[in-house]
Parts: C-alpha cells; sequence; structure tokens
C-alpha cells in the first residue's frame, strides 16, 4: 500500500492525517506536532477494549456513554488530536456531527498499549492528554499484564498516579463510583 506524497502546509496536518486515514486504513494521530501511525489493532487489544467497555456501559450514570474510535483534539492547536481506544462522553456525543470531541467533556480516556509501542510513546501521550485537560486517563498495558490510572492533571502533568497488575481492581474516581475488574484480561503472547 502506499501513501500518497504530500507537502502539508502548517496548521494543515489534520488534513494530511485525514487523507493518510481513508487511504491506507492506518490509524492516524498528530501528536505534539507529529504524525503518529498505529496499524489496526489485534485481537487481544481489541479485547482488552471490549471487556472494559461491556463492564463500563452499564455502571455509567445516566447521561454517560463509552464510545471507540472518537477523537480528542489538543484546545487550541488546529492539528494535534488523538484517538484513545476508549473514551466516556455525554450521550450526546453520538447525535454530534464533528468528529472532535471536546476534552472538558471527556470523563475517561483509555489507552491500550500496542505490542511495537516504546517508552518514550507512552510517556509522550501521557503527557498529551494531561496537557489537554483529559480528568481521567487509563492505561492498560498487554505487554505486561498492568494498567495505570492517570488523575488531576496540571500544567501537562498528572497530579495522580495509580499503577496495579491483571487482577486488581481500577478504582475509578469520583462520579464513577465503581471499580473495573482486570482479572482474565488479554495479555500478548511473547
Amino acid at each position: 500500500m502506499t501513501v500518497p506524497a504530500m507537502r502539508p502546509r502548517p496548521g494543515n496536518l489534520r488534513e494530511v492525517a485525514e487523507t493518510i486515514e481513508r487511504t491506507t486504513g492506518l490509524r492516524v494521530e498528530v501528536l505534539g506536532g507529529k504524525l503518529v501511525m498505529s496499524p489496526t489493532p489485534r485481537g487481544k487489544h481489541a479485547g482488552v477494549v471490549r471487556r472494559l467497555r461491556q463492564q463500563l456501559e452499564p455502571q455509567l450514570t445516566e447521561g454517560l456513554a463509552p464510545y471507540e474510535v472518537s477523537s480528542i483534539p489538543m484546545p487550541g492547536d488546529p492539528d494535534d488530536y488523538c484517538t484513545p481506544d476508549l473514551v466516556v462522553l455525554p450521550e450526546t456525543w453520538e447525535d454530534d456531527d464533528e468528529w472532535l470531541a471536546d476534552p472538558q467533556e471527556v470523563e475517561l480516556a483509555v489507552e491500550v498499549i500496542s505490542k511495537s509501542e516504546k517508552a518514550r510513546q507512552i510517556s509522550d501521550k501521557n503527557g498529551w492528554y494531561a496537557t489537554a485537560g483529559v480528568r481521567v486517563l487509563l492505561v492498560v498495558d498487554p505487554r505486561f499484564g498492568s494498567w495505570t490510572l492517570f488523575t488531576r492533571p496540571k500544567n501537562g502533568e498528572y497530579q495522580g498516579r495509580l499503577d496495579g497488575t491483571y487482577g486488581e481492581d481500577v478504582p475509578l474516581p469520583g462520579a464513577f463510583g465503581f471499580s473495573l475488574d482486570t482479572r482474565g484480561l488479554p495479555v500478548y503472547g511473547a
């Protein structure tokens, strides 16, 4: 598959990313002014997302719902956006014609680490979410059977951090009032 040759104008990376996604099927994000492309998630990656969504759906307060394939922009930046694996938003999102959800409306973003992601990529993405003002970020890592819950973003960093391993519940803060069960979440093979 060939990626189209494009020379982006300043403030035009989002358009380039959309074109690449449309023509290649790759998942594309613009993080910190850089195009980041990911292959379609593998079965185990998708399995983690599905199992978390199944737990969230019946327990969320009225008016909230989990969505996949919904992107979040960096406030004040014409290009930067990120597409978490799962995001909890007001149900009114499904009536919106936009493809970018307001970061202030995001109750929870979930990122499932891909088998090939590097530590620096993960750290940069976590900082991106904090800078965008996403209140709660859950990072699940099927490479090691672990998870990290980030809360209270301030000045581009999360002030709260809780680490755990599969088998330990993820206590979702504040308005959620429930925990996510991580027993049995898929782990990547060698």
